[in-house]
């Protein structure tokens, strides 16, 4: 007996949902259908894909072979799918993105209506996390970074890039003045980041290189945190431009510092798994959203 798509789908399911019953409550059918269709499977086969106890579930040698094999068979009748769509101009299905919530606040949400407008077949579900996800085990289609890429498993498409400034408001330099030089940030209150240490590294020119180590008074894991606290009048923060354009256009923060600026920008790519051709609702979102951050390369 051949095997089906079905049970390449199921098979698949249960290995990234880590059980039957989540396989079973992700695909809408019962716990008892889904071991079922697993039991056939491995009938037609003849061989175990899974080693299961009431505990855990273990992929055997012939089961790791066989995930490899179904799931670039999947993508393939996903990509066919998707090039039917694309001779009709109709993308269809559902977009997991993910991103850190400044990117998502400031550079997604702000177009997400334009977008649906303009593709109201595709069904976006938007996620936020500020820490390097696992894409698959977070079932997400593609995934936005900013900085430097360090994870080679990933298939990655450059967005752009983004300026990287000195700022603060002009309520605190009222009260404690503006600096002059890059030295001057020593009498300072500075906000900075309590995780990524490489953020705390500001891009000024300085008498010893083009990058100013700062020891911040004040730290947060999440840039919006420490653009609220700038906003605030807390102190100086360094922020990257597409979560604080508008800040500067409205007058709620300025630049500090900027002819010391050494003109760093971040890089923003979109990363997925795909290295076949890119489903075209995936496609359509990378195309719209790298036009839109164009007017954030200041």
């Amino acid at each position: 007996m051949k095997t089906r798509s079905e049970e390449l789908q199921v098979f698949v399911a249960v290995i990234d949902c880590g059980s039957i019953s989540a396989a079973a409550e992700q695909m809408g059918q019962t716990p008892s259908a889904v071991s079922r269709t697993l039991s056939r499977l491995e009938g037609k086969l003849g061989t175990t894909l899974v080693n299961r106890t009431t505990r855990r579930m273990d992929l055997t040698e012939e089961g790791r072979f066989f995930l490899a094999r179904a799931r670039l068979i999947l993508e393939q009748m996903d990509d066919m799918e998707e090039r039917l769509s694309l001779n009709r101009q109709t993308p269809t299905g559902r977009l997991r993105i993910n991103a850190a919530a400044p990117f998502m606040l400031h550079a997604i949400l702000p177009w997400i209506g334009e977008f649906r407008q303009q593709y109201p077949g595709i069904e976006l579900e938007l996620n936020t996390d500020d820490l390097i996800i696992d894409l698959l085990e977070q079932s997400t289609d593609v995934a936005i970074r900013i900085g430097e890429l360090a994870d080679s498993s990933l298939h990655a498409r450059s967005l752009g890039c983004s300026p990287v400034q000195v700022l603060a408001s002009p309520g605190y330099l009222a009260r404690h003045g503006t600096p002059d030089k890059v030295e001057d940030l020593e009498r300072h209150s500075l906000l900075g980041f309590s995780s990524l240490e490489s953020l705390n590294q500001w891009p000024l020119r300085h008498a010893q290189g083009d990058r100013w180590p700062v020891r911040a008074q004040l730290t947060a894991s999440s840039g919006e945190t420490l653009r609220q606290l700038a906003l605030a009048g807390e102190g100086i923060v360094s922020l990257s431009h597409f979560m604080t354009h508008e800040d500067i256009r409205a007058g709620r923060l300025v630049v500090v510092l900027g002819e010391h600026n050494n003109g760093y920008r971040q890089p923003i790519h979109a990363v997925y798994y795909r290295n076949t051709q890119l489903a075209l609702r995936i496609q359509c979102f990378l195309d719209f959203i790298q036009k839109k951050l164009a007017i954030y390369a200041c």
